[in-house]
C-alpha cells in the first residue's frame, strides 16, 4: 500500500505556470484604472494569498479600498478570458498524474485562485485524473488558504465521508503559504522548486521535504 492515498495540489506554480497570464489580466487591470503596470517577477512575488492580495500588492500604496476593488472588478473580467491564453501545465505533470491515478491514489486541486478560473484551468487540463478542484468561493464562506478548511473540504469530497485521513494525506506545494495550510491542517507536506519560488526561499519558511522534477514524487509516496 502506498504511504499516501490522498494527493491534494496547489495549482499556480505547482501543477500549472500560470505567471504570465496572472501578470497580463494584472497590468491590464492596473492600466485601465490609470496606474502603473508590474514586471513580471514584481507579480511573481505578489502572488499565492489570493487575487484580492494580489491586486493590493500591485497598485500603489495608499490605494483606496474603493479603487482596489475597481482593479480587482476588472482583473476578474479579463482574467475569466484570457486564463488560459500562455498557462500550461509543467512538464512531467500529466504523466505524474496518469502515473497516479494508475495507483488509485485519489487527487485533488486547492487554489487561493478564484474558484471560476481553477474549476476552468482543471477542464481543460486534468478533468482526466482530477475529480475536486476547489478555488477560493466567497460565496461558499470557506477561508482561503493558509486556513485549513478548503483541504479538508477537498478530502471530504474525495472520501466521501467526514472523516479525515490526515496521515495518508500529502498537500503538495510551492509557496511559504502551502507550507503553513499544510502544517494548519495537520498533514505532510511536499515542497516543489520549479514554481514560483526558490529553494532558499521555501527553506526559510520551513520546507522539510523539497523535489526538483514531478517524477521524483513517486519516490516520496
Amino acid at each position: 500500500m502506498p504511504k499516501y492515498s490522498t494527493i491534494i495540489f496547489d495549482l499556480d506554480g505547482t501543477l500549472m505556470n500560470t505567471l504570465d497570464d496572472l501578470a497580463i489580466s494584472t497590468n491590464y487591470a492596473l492600466s485601465q484604472n490609470g496606474f502603473p503596470t508590474r514586471t513580471l517577477e514584481e507579480v511573481r512575488g505578489f502572488v499565492g494569498n489570493g487575487v484580492r492580495k494580489l491586486i493590493e500588492r500591485a497598485v500603489p500604496e495608499n490605494t483606496s479600498v474603493e479603487k482596489v476593488n475597481s482593479v480587482l472588478s476588472c482583473f476578474h473580467q479579463h482574467y475569466l478570458l484570457h486564463c488560459r491564453d500562455h498557462s500550461r501545465p509543467y512538464d512531467g505533470i500529466i504523466d505524474l498524474l496518469s502515473e497516479l491515478k494508475k495507483r488509485g491514489i485519489k487527487i485533488a486541486i486547492v487554489s487561493n485562485k478564484p474558484d471560476s478560473g481553477v474549476k476552468q484551468l482543471n477542464k481543460e487540463y486534468f478533468a482526466e485524473y482530477i475529480d475536486v478542484a476547489l478555488g477560493e468561493n466567497e460565496k461558499a464562506g470557506i477561508p482561503r488558504k493558509p486556513a485549513p478548511e478548503m483541504v479538508y473540504e477537498a478530502m471530504k469530497q474525495l472520501t466521501s465521508t467526514s472523516s479525515l485521513a490526515s496521515s495518508s494525506t500529502l498537500y503538495v506545494g510551492d509557496s511559504d503559504v502551502d507550507i503553513m495550510t499544510a502544517r494548519n491542517a495537520g498533514i505532510d507536506c511536499l515542497s516543489v522548486t520549479w514554481g514560483f519560488k526558490t529553494r532558499e526561499f521555501l527553506t526559510q519558511f520551513g520546507a522539510t521535504k523539497m523535489i526538483d522534477a514531478p517524477s521524483e514524487m513517486l519516490e516520496i509516496i
